[in-house]
């Protein structure tokens, strides 16, 4: 889970659940032959981390750190937000979100030019340089390529000053290379629209995310949806009723960059929004249904030109809306069935990205749980793994235009978590798999990118072979 900052009364009030926490965790490693008191040598954290970066079996890696531990001299071991694109010079090229405290978010870029066989070593775009860089952190970087070449990466840059987390609050920033990635210019802010769901005082800026690559729309421009959290000064539920970060109130919204073919300098970016403020999607909490939950939205295009747009929710299954006019207005939400009158498909709330195959069809990328409603608190964040896709068809003449198969396990990291320990809740046996991913395509090489335990950067082949025997039902 990300390093999230709680406003001081929610800390206290989750204060003993943690202590608690603490103690089970303390009580496993006490049981376990490598705990604290037995740290390993530098080989052999070489050789753990060499082992558990092949546990999910990957095709491609990008980056292995060099240590598990945040609090190692490295200040490597936390990486997600993975987005991997076409570069200009057709390379791959990767920008991604690196902590190098708890938190101090920086923007890092590599590139491979072998089609993702080798990766370069990462280096800084934004954010601090070291741990001991006073500058404000910077995360959840997005790139755009224009016609010309210029790589644009823009970024949620924090001002010093957070509501519900500090990590997601900040102003939209951006810089650009003119030379595939070599140098950045210096970074510019883009102004942002004052919201309904931000701060009434405009004293904090928003808590926002673009966690995909934005696509071309139909005009030349590009459009990306986002995550956006409501201040808590005008949420729904407030700071003292709010028992985990699950409940923080949540639409997603849409943004379209109508200039990057001209080149501007990022401050004269024009970002047009839709689906915003009260037509921002909303998605009922399973609990308490006035309070909407809907975040990380993932786009595709149909054959028909409409979008189709699934976003994570804290009901215990997938939410979607469409699209007519390339992303202007959107539907109201609904449950995303396998097919018309099906059965929803089961989320907790985590990344369920949908991605479009090199031949037109789609795959979902999912957990196939509804998320855990059995320990203390609401944990419904959990599990994150396996992970599984669903095989998507376009269906014209269906109420829900794509109809989905069973769901088939992808890849695991069998609960073991970077250090090669069993299970556990902390950042160094974090367990997630197949969390803040991108997909590429490139010469038909259909490739799942992800950040394997918020550690390990990796990519996974999406096989002919893995989804022959996937049927998606066919329309009467």
């Amino acid at each position: 889970m990300r390093h999230h900052l709680f406003r001081s009364k929610l800390q206290t009030k989750v204060a003993l659940s943690c202590v608690l926490l603490t103690a089970s965790i303390l009580v496993l490693a006490a049981d376990d032959s490598r705990a604290e008191n037995a740290k390993p040598t530098p080989e052999q954290v070489q050789a753990i981390l060499k082992r558990e970066i092949m546990r999910s079996q990957p095709d491609y890696i990008t980056y292995l750190p060099k240590h598990w531990d945040r609090n190692s001299p490295a200040h490597d071991s936390h990486n997600e937000h993975f987005l991997v694109f076409e570069g200009p010079d057709d390379s791959l090229m990767a920008v991604w979100t690196q902590a190098l405290g708890d938190p101090a978010n920086r923007i890092v870029f590599s590139c491979s030019t072998d089609d993702g066989v080798t990766w370069a070593p990462p280096t800084h775009v934004a954010g601090p340089r070291t741990p001991d860089d006073k500058t404000n952190m910077a995360s959840w970087a997005f790139p755009m390529v224009s016609k010309t070449g210029r790589i644009y990466v823009i970024y949620n840059q924090n001002q010093n000053s957070w509501g519900w987390i500090k990590m997601h609050t900040g102003t939209m920033d951006g810089v650009y290379s003119d030379d595939n990635g070599k140098t950045w210019s210096k970074p510019q802010t883009i102004p942002m629209p004052k919201s309904p769901y931000d701060d009434p005082e405009g004293k904090i800026p928003a808590e926002w995310i673009v966690w995909q690559i934005p696509m071309r729309d139909l005009s030349g421009g590009y459009i990306v949806g986002y995550s956006h959290w409501v201040n808590y000064k005008v949420s729904t539920r407030k700071p003292d009723d709010v028992i985990s970060w699950t409940q923080i109130e949540s639409v997603c919204e849409f943004m379209r960059f109508t200039n990057i073919d001209d080149n501007p300098e990022p401050k004269n970016l024009n970002v047009v929004y839709s689906g915003w403020g009260d037509e921002a999607l909303r998605v009922p909490h399973f609990k308490y249904p006035l309070l909407s939950i809907a975040q990380e939205p993932s786009i595709v295009r149909l054959p028909d030109d409409r979008l189709f747009c699934v976003m994570r929710t804290n009901s215990g299954y997938i939410w979607y809306s469409v699209s007519k006019d390339d992303g202007k207005t959107w539907c109201n939400s609904r449950p995303l069935l396998r097919k018309d009158h099906g059965k929803p498909i089961l989320q907790p709330v985590s990344c369920c990205p949908i991605y479009q195959l090199a031949d037109g069809r789609y795959v979902l990328l999912h957990h196939n749980n509804r998320g855990d409603l059995e320990s203390p608190g609401e944990n419904t964040h959990s599990p994150r793994r396996p992970a599984f896709f669903a095989l998507g068809e376009f269906r014209p003449d269906a109420d829900q235009p794509i109809w989905f198969s069973d769901s088939k396990q992808f890849m695991d990291n069998d609960s073991f978590g970077p250090n090669g320990q069993k299970g556990g809740l902390d950042n160094k046996n974090n367990t997630n798999i197949g969390v803040y991913c991108s997909f590429t395509t490139k010469d038909g090489n259909n490739v799942l990118w992800h950040c394997d335990r918020k550690c390990f950067l990796v990519g996974k082949k999406v096989t002919d072979a893995f989804l022959a025997d996937m049927k998606v039902p066919e329309q009467k």
